[in-house]
């Protein structure tokens, strides 16, 4: 990735860059659930949060699944 020190601690980077960043390392979580923590994962997938937007996936299998 290409970028540039601007300041100790700072870094300028091509937005391209961040977002090809951002999708490779989206999160892809098993959906899995048998009390409240299910139903708190089932709101967190719907249209009010979505979730899908940022990249998030939800997966039923833990083959395909990351966390």
């Amino acid at each position: 990735v290409p970028y540039k020190q601007v300041l100790p601690g700072v870094m300028q980077v091509p937005a391209d860059a961040v977002i090809a960043a951002a999708r490779k390392s989206s999160l892809w979580p098993m959906t899995f659930g048998l009390a409240c923590c299910a139903i708190e994962m089932i709101a967190t997938y719907m249209a009010h949060h979505d979730l899908d937007r940022f990249g998030i996936v939800p997966w039923p299998s833990p083959r395909q699944s990351d966390v």
